[in-house]
């Protein structure tokens, strides 16, 4: 008679599959929380204003139409805030992921002496700030109104970045790696340029999409700074001015735009300021995976 050669684990894995069900169940739930009420805006910015108004669009438009995005594409000033937010955003990611770099490497580096000190006193600056009126006096003393680089420079510099950038290199460049690249006659620069970035393109990636995201969504910071240059409004700042148009009576921006319905407005100008950066997404969702997951795991 043969013997019984019973799978003890067997039960246990029936446990685990109820687990990853109730996960994926969750993280499904998740993702509509998220998705359906995007598809419900650009269902309503694709709709008839009659459907809006009478509350009949939900997450398919209709009476399909795309009026208003010609109305939006109509007004040549929602263009140029359109290029604005572009060259902001661009100039933003640029200067900041340098700051971050040249900050964090040498922070990573054991050698360098007193880096527990800096790093506290950027890490106090995640908690204390000078605030709101400080800052806009500062940029109105450094003669920084009305300019380009009052969007560009003064948070173009982030202390969590830092830190996220600095652990990265502690933990994924090897200290033998560079004290080879050191006995080979490397200096600090070659090691950065040729040893360090290479290796570190999941996470500047992942932190290049933050602060292209941060800056892009940003306009409280335009709303202070930019009062008289009105050609230099991003694109942000300028579809704000739009719906608090269109849901009161009167005018605060001169546009081309007029819709009979504000919540067709509404729909459209989030839907046009949400694509852009849907868009460069794709390109870096490879890296900003691999680069979320850093530090995740300890061996």
């Amino acid at each position: 008679m043969r013997a019984s050669t019973g799978n003890p684990a067997a039960p246990r894995k029936g446990r685990l599959d109820i687990w990853e069900l109730l996960i994926r169940l969750v993280l499904i739930i998740a993702s509509l929380a998220c998705l359906l009420p995007f598809l419900h805006v650009v269902s309503k910015s694709l709709s008839s204003d009659s459907f809006v108004i009478a509350n009949k669009v939900f997450l398919w438009p209709e009476g399909i139409t795309i009026e208003a995005y010609k109305k939006i594409f109509a007004d040549a000033s929602i263009l140029r805030s359109l290029y604005i937010s572009v060259i902001v955003t661009v100039l933003f990611t640029i200067l900041g992921m340098v700051l971050t770099i040249c900050a964090a490497y040498p922070l990573s580096r054991t050698q360098f002496k007193g880096r527990r000190v800096i790093t506290f006193i950027f890490l106090f600056t995640m908690y204390f700030s000078g605030g709101i009126i400080p800052d806009y006096m500062n940029i109105n003393n450094l003669g920084l109104m009305d300019t380009i680089w009052s969007l560009v420079l003064p948070l173009s510099f982030s202390a969590f970045n830092l830190l996220i950038m600095k652990t990265s290199l502690t933990s994924s460049i090897p200290v033998s790696l560079e004290e080879s690249a050191r006995i080979d006659g490397a200096g600090h620069f070659r090691i950065l340029l040729s040893i360090v970035l290479p290796l570190s393109k999941p996470i500047m990636a992942t932190l290049a999409l933050f602060y292209a995201v941060g800056r892009w969504n940003a306009y409280q910071d335009a709303l202070f700074y930019i009062k008289h240059e009105t050609d230099l409004r991003p694109l942000q700042l300028k579809l704000y001015y739009l719906v608090i148009q269109a849901s009161e009576s009167f005018q605060l921006e001169a546009t081309q735009v007029s819709l009979s319905n504000p919540e067709v407005l509404k729909a459209s100008v989030v839907v046009f300021a949400t694509l852009p950066i849907l868009c460069v997404y794709p390109f870096v969702q490879k890296y900003f995976v691999q680069g979320v997951m850093l530090g995740a795991v300890k061996e």
